[in-house]
């Protein structure tokens, strides 16, 4: 139920226009109150017959218009604002039929028709007012052009303000709406920016340790299998294969241990295939609602594996755009390329959707700007390029590059337990092979 309690400033706890609509709703209830107590006043005096009818009928309608508070805040039914608001008036022109001077009532009923009701009900209900309230006066007083154009002037200005206050409500709502899609892209762009940075820590970590730790451990099981060779004590040799077997469990341990500090999303897969999971879950959620998307993915050049800062930018990248294509852009299709270049990587994301006017991407009043200005903001963190073309009707495409130098191409990263136990076990039969050599040579 929608009553003056509910539509005046109640749906705006934290706006600073919240003192407006207080001062409005205040003021409306202040008018019907002394509007009606006027109204019992006069008919105590004796100014118009059968006085006690109109006192208890003012009662009556004050405690009704009272009751409309209550019943919004125990009760949801759209049915019951209507019956409410017509109970209203059917006392109002009862009010009406014994003193004229309830008639002076119909203006602030003007406002609350334009408050609780939705305009298209709200229009009818206020030019039916204004007969009622033309027929209650030419009743008592006779035809006459004050009474015509007293109410129709009345409803006029309150249509005026009903209409203002409409815009100045909606206005507020989109303002509220705005603050919390700032305040939600603000925690956003904080999660991104500790995540990158505990991205790269990881990174470093794992890199740091598989220089040296790692490294380390194959050359102690290098040079372990190499003194197994010049020992021929059985007890000597047993110690020495017991190290180079505990040096190899370890090595074992650490490669798991490098595998755990890549991020989730990367952990058992490369970005191409991290990517590919991307589009097949985004594909099956489209699946059940009325506009399908098809997401389709392209590999272009030949994968290298990439630092896992920058890996783990590409995919959220990619996740961001895909979330922005299923909220917004209403296409049927959408396709990802991923283009592995000498110097550089490229992401494009390209769809048929409804597109928008580019050059309004930083008004703050687009709801689909956010996401693309957090995605620009991530590309310019990590010192890439950021493109967008788009147009209205005629789809959008996003497309993000970033350097690559040499320095920052690594060797292929273990994927999975398997492919960590197969890296170990190649270590060790590199570490035998080369300790065969080495040996056969000092021969």
């Amino acid at each position: 139920m929608s009553t003056p309690d509910a539509t005046l400033g109640a749906r705006l706890p934290h706006s600073a226009l919240t003192p407006v609509f207080t001062g409005l709703r205040i003021g409306l209830h202040t008018l019907i109150v002394a509007l009606t107590l006027f109204v019992i006043v006069r008919a105590s005096f004796g100014v118009w017959p059968l006085p006690g009818v109109i006192v208890a009928l003012a009662g009556l309608f004050l405690g009704v218009y009272a009751a409309g508070g209550v019943l919004a805040r125990t009760h949801s039914q759209r049915w019951i604002t209507p019956v409410w608001l017509t109970a209203l008036m059917i006392l109002w022109l009862a009010l009406t039929v014994l003193a004229p001077d309830a008639s002076y009532i119909v203006f602030p009923l003007f406002f609350l028709q334009l408050h609780v009701l939705r305009l298209r009900y709200a229009i009818p209900a206020v030019l039916v007012s204004v007969i009622l309230a033309v027929w209650a006066l030419s009743y008592h007083l006779g035809w006459s052009l004050g009474a015509v154009l007293g109410p129709l002037i009345g409803a006029g200005v309150a249509v005026a303000i009903g209409l203002g206050y409409r815009a100045l409500l909606a206005e507020a709502n989109e303002r509220q709406r705005l603050i919390a899609d700032l305040l939600a892209t603000r925690a956003e762009l904080a999660a991104t920016s500790r995540q990158a940075g505990t991205i790269a820590e990881r990174e470093r970590l794992a890199r740091e340790i598989h220089d040296t730790v790692a490294q380390g451990l194959s050359s102690i099981q290098l040079l372990i299998h190499a003194a197994e060779r010049t020992v021929t004590d059985a007890a000597a040799r047993a110690h020495l294969e017991l190290a180079r077997q505990t040096a190899a469990t370890n090595l074992h341990e650490t490669r798991r241990f490098i595998r755990e500090l890549t991020p989730p999303a990367l952990e058992t897969q490369s970005l191409p295939g991290a990517l590919a999971r991307l589009v097949e879950t985004a594909t099956a959620a489209a699946a059940p609602s009325a506009e399908k998307t098809a997401v389709s993915l392209h590999i272009t050049g030949d994968p290298l594996p990439l630092p896992m800062r920058l890996e783990a930018t590409l995919l959220r990248i990619a996740q961001g755009s895909l979330a922005n294509v299923s909220q917004h852009a209403h296409a049927t299709r959408a396709e990802i390329t991923l283009s592995y270049m000498p110097d550089e990587i490229a992401l494009d994301v390209v769809d048929n959707g409804q597109g928008f006017d580019v050059a309004a991407l930083t008004d703050v009043g687009r709801p689909d700007s956010f996401g693309l200005m957090a995605i620009r903001q991530r590309v310019e963190q990590q010192g890439g390029s950021f493109v967008l073309e788009s147009q209205p009707a005629h789809g959008t495409a996003l497309a993000v590059t970033f350097p690559l130098d040499e320095d920052e191409i690594i060797e292929p990263r273990e994927v999975g337990p398997e492919a960590v136990d197969a890296a170990a076990d190649a270590d060790a039969s590199d570490a035998d092979a080369s300790a065969d050599t080495e040996w056969e040579a000092q021969e």
